[in-house]
């Protein structure tokens, strides 16, 4: 062989050593040293980059609270619960990284974290963020609600004759752990963790009744005042 072939093809060689040295380790070491090595190939020239998955959100996004969501201190969890403190749907929110069944953002500006407590089963992380943090404000939409009903939505409370989306508005997604569909007839809903109320949805999609323990349904259920 030429001195000339030989150069040619040293690249060649180099991407077989390069593999024989580090398949053995791919197929012994845990997915995140298989992570790693990938990374070292592509930065080498000897595999392409792998596109993120399809649906995945990039990250930070910028984004609205969608509905009225409650929070303990730092944390905002699927349980969503009324009795404590509130974040106005539309207010501006930032997902800045997903952790272990959570997410952390900015909300307003403010740290706080997003807590998959529930319904991981039913749905992924991304997918419950993807529902309550949008990309579009709500307040616009919510704005052109009857009147009783803005005022329903800014305390957190149902009224008889919401459509699904206005209830959602007020008081939240209900638990996937706990709804199997957004087009069941009836809703479980906690107001706290032992303050469980249902609500009826007529065949016209608009909420007919509230049931549950009266001390639970006087709090959520709206009066408009006169």
């Amino acid at each position: 062989m030429n001195r000339g072939n030989w150069n040619v093809r040293r690249p060649a060689s180099a991407a077989a050593a390069f593999l024989m040295l580090t398949m053995p380790l791919m197929l012994i070491c845990g997915s995140s040293h298989a992570g790693i090595l990938r990374d070292v190939m592509v930065s080498v020239g000897l595999s392409k980059p792998v596109p993120p998955p399809a649906g995945s959100q990039t990250l930070p996004r910028q984004g609205f609270a969608c509905c009225d969501l409650h929070y303990d201190k730092d944390w905002i969890n699927d349980g969503n619960y009324a009795e404590l403190p509130m974040i106005a749907a539309g207010t501006p929110v930032e997902v800045l990284k997903y952790g272990f069944n959570r997410a952390h953002v900015k909300v307003d500006g403010k740290p706080m974290r997003l807590g998959h407590d529930y319904g991981r089963s039913q749905e992924s992380l991304e997918a419950w963020v993807g529902k309550i943090i949008v990309s579009e404000d709500p307040r616009p939409r919510i704005a052109g609600y009857p009147r009783p009903v803005q005022e329903a939505i800014r305390e957190g409370k149902v009224m008889v004759g919401m459509t699904r989306e206005q209830a959602i508005a007020s008081v939240g997604y209900p638990l996937t752990s706990e709804n199997q569909s957004l087009d069941a007839p009836m809703w479980r809903i906690w107001r706290s963790t032992h303050g469980e109320y249902d609500l009826n949805f007529g065949a016209d999609g608009r909420l007919k009744s509230v049931t549950g323990d009266d001390s639970v349904t006087s709090l959520v259920v709206y009066q408009p005042t006169r």
